[in-house]
């Protein structure tokens, strides 16, 4: 008897990924997973340069099922849901408009979830970039280290939607992401319903993603502060006020030299041992935009 295998969603939510996004899709319209039972939901969320445009471009001619929402922003969360809402597939494949992916990515993750029934996330490993310059360098090869140390089994640690494969029963089960949420977050908030809802998540499935990285110390500081902003109502939601330890500058010089160690493993270059700066500066920016958030939540109430 032939196996039948599950339809698949790629769910790519952008905004002003004009530079990026026509090799996200090429490499979609390039996966080797049977294109009859793929398909692609797009949601422009707001978008002020040429991404709609160069999305509708591809989907007039690509030989993949194509949905394409346009909405004014509105926030990963709602534009997340747009997918899980249209969804016809079993599972959700997610990609960035900064991502590319090996030809095998969305067979390997859908094998994976296949043999693995109680995994409701399964995350890819990071693919080591050789085109990034230091700061990018350092960005991706962190990444690759924490897949070193802590892949190939069931996590607890966050897992980002870039990479991961969700299964659709398990989002639907906990009402999707929520749309409430500011900023980002809506990836670690779902996360953390779908495990209490008794789904393991899973780090460094054998899949392969390639993400293009921040370049410079004003772009990173300036990710890390949104990506603290928006942590702020995670936390104060799931309660998890004494886990900001983790989010420390202290912490983050910590976690840069056991980085190190396994990223120069992996690598063999001598510029890996950078990587407790550089995660020292990410976390102060992370901080900076979390005090800033919650100094807003205390003006708001006052």
């Amino acid at each position: 008897m032939i196996a039948v295998k599950p339809a698949v969603t790629v769910g790519v939510c952008v905004r002003n990924s004009a530079s990026t996004i026509r090799e996200a899709i090429e490499s979609i319209i390039n996966q080797d997973f049977p294109h009859e039972l793929m398909e692609i939901i797009f949601v422009d969320d707001g978008s002020e340069d040429n991404t709609l445009p160069i999305i509708q471009g591809y989907v007039s001619r690509m030989d993949i099922s194509a949905k394409v929402f346009h909405t004014s922003w509105q926030g990963l969360g709602a534009a997340r849901n747009f997918v899980v809402e249209n969804t016809g597939g079993k599972y959700i494949v997610w990609v960035d408009g900064d991502m590319v992916l090996p030809e095998d990515h969305v067979r390997k993750q859908v094998e994976f979830m296949e043999k693995n029934p109680k995994v409701g996330i399964a995350k890819a490993r990071y693919g080591v970039s050789t085109e990034e310059n230091l700061f990018g360098f350092l960005e991706n090869v962190a990444y690759v280290a924490v897949d070193f140390m802590h892949g190939g089994k069931s996590t607890s640690r966050t897992l980002g939607t870039g990479g991961s494969i969700y299964r659709v029963e398990a989002v639907r089960q906990i009402g999707g992401f929520d749309a409430c949420l500011s900023g980002v977050g809506e990836d670690m908030d779902l996360e953390t319903r779908v495990r209490k809802a008794g789904w393991l998540l899973y780090l460094g499935s054998p899949a392969v993603f390639f993400e293009r990285r921040r370049k410079s110390l004003r772009s990173v500081w300036r990710e890390g502060f949104w990506h603290g902003f928006g942590g702020y109502s995670v936390f104060r939601k799931n309660n998890e006020v004494l886990a900001l330890y983790k989010m420390t500058p202290l912490a983050g010089l910590v976690a840069g030299i056991l980085y190190s160690i396994p990223a120069y493993k992996v690598t063999h270059q001598r510029k890996v041992f950078l990587l407790p700066f550089q995660h020292a500066f990410k976390r102060t920016a992370w901080f900076c935009g979390f005090l800033k958030a919650q100094i807003d939540h205390v003006r708001c109430k006052g």
